[in-house]
């Protein structure tokens, strides 16, 4: 008998250790830098999957020119406003806070998430910042889902001045998904996944069950190692924690940014979430999380040889 059916284990051991994320929304350490002056991220809540018919016009491909059908996944990103301007200064031991300048105007439910600043303590030390973030919040009021929002930083690209002019330009006004993403390119999906509570090895990791003849236990790895040395080693698939992770998904491509709902709602609305009402962006294959999770949306760290916007024939409903 060949060894083609032989897989004792499954699960990455690079996702280490499988615990419950901090948070429901994930906080992003890494930015892509960019010359240009731009948003680098943008945040919405999954709505869940259909299919869709896309003319293939990838170079080379076996499909080139024919009609193919994609799963989908749409988001969707209601407007964020801002909060604060952060400048922080590089120090031998990572960023440091230099000061934080905060909008005149905050939105009644945001003092649901935090106690908001009553003053504003402008410290002028601008020169002497090296890397400026912007502090945002999402509107979930838009689209009747809740009311308490989320709060996150998302990096800026260009210089300082030029930070902080668009800082200036935004103060009273919102961020809209078209301004931050495009048709056509590709972003980072960063979110937690769904939780699936305490489970065994069986279930966590993909094991076989175990022979009728095998002693004690059924539904457990094998054995727990070799007796030197004399310990369990964390490669051993055991029971534990199954989902409720923060993952990251490199390089997905965004086919459709839509400001119009009605092309992509089905008359009795999305299984769990009901209806799109607000901007939304169509993304090619899954995206980690339950519906009505928060994900969130980056330039990818990754960067790949972009695609040209692909023409959509149908969304089905």
């Amino acid at each position: 008998m060949g060894r083609g059916n032989h897989k004792p284990r499954g699960g990455s051991l690079q996702f280490w250790p499988r615990k419950r994320t901090k948070r429901i929304y994930p906080r992003i350490r890494s930015w892509v830098k960019q010359d240009a002056l731009k948003l680098l991220g943008f945040a919405g809540y999954k709505v869940g999957m259909t299919q869709a018919i896309i003319i293939d016009n990838i170079p080379n491909s076996l499909t080139k020119g024919m009609q193919v059908s994609y799963p989908i996944t749409v988001i969707e990103c209601p407007p964020l406003k801002p909060f604060s301007l952060r400048l922080y200064k590089n120090t031998p031991y990572g960023l440091k806070l230099v000061t934080e300048i905060f909008t005149p105007k905050f939105d009644k439910e945001l003092s649901r998430k935090l106690s908001l600043p009553k003053k504003n303590k402008e410290k002028q030390v601008i020169e002497s910042a090296d890397e400026i973030r912007l502090v945002v919040y999402t509107q979930p009021k838009l689209i009747n889902l809740k009311k308490r929002p989320e709060l996150f930083e998302v990096a800026l690209g260009g210089t300082i001045k030029e930070g902080i002019e668009y800082w200036k330009k935004i103060l009273n006004s919102e961020i809209k998904l078209k301004d931050v993403i495009k048709d056509g390119q590709f972003i980072d999906v960063h979110s937690v996944t769904k939780g699936k509570g305490f489970q065994g090895p069986i279930k966590r990791f993909g094991l076989s069950l175990k022979g009728h003849k095998s002693e004690k236990k059924k539904r457990s790895a094998g054995n727990l190692g070799p007796w030197h040395p004399a310990k369990v080693k964390f490669t051993v698939p055991q029971h534990g924690q199954m989902g409720y992770h923060t993952r990251t998904e490199y390089n997905k491509l965004v086919l459709f940014v839509g400001e119009n709902p009605e092309k992509i709602n089905p008359k009795p609305g999305f299984n769990h979430y009901g209806f799109v009402k607000s901007d939304y962006l169509l993304v090619k294959g899954s995206v980690p999380g339950p519906t009505k999770r928060l994900i969130r949306l980056t330039e990818p760290v990754r960067q790949i040889k972009s695609l040209h916007p692909l023409e959509i024939k149908y969304i089905a409903k």
